[in-house]
């Protein structure tokens, strides 16, 4: 059963309530999702530690009912 969109949203959304978040489903499928986060919270971390916060914010579905996701993350300039 796949992720829905709507719900990878509300994961990443209270993770990062300061975020701008681009998400895109790439094949249709709700199961293969691009996403672009731009959040303070990454300020300071490596790509690798952004990374990781993503994945706890998506509490263990991924790998599981999300199949793919392409992540970019990025601190906001000001």
């Amino acid at each position: 059963m796949a992720l829905a969109r709507e719900k990878i949203m509300e994961f990443l959304s209270e993770a990062f309530p300061d975020a701008q978040i681009d998400l895109k489903d790439l094949v249709g499928d709700s199961d293969h999702f691009a996403v672009t986060i731009t959040s303070k919270a990454f300020s300071g971390k490596t790509r690798i530690e952004q990374h990781k916060m993503v994945y706890e914010a998506l509490q263990g579905h991924m790998g599981t009912t999300l199949h793919a996701l392409s992540l970019t993350t990025k601190v906001p300039t000001e």
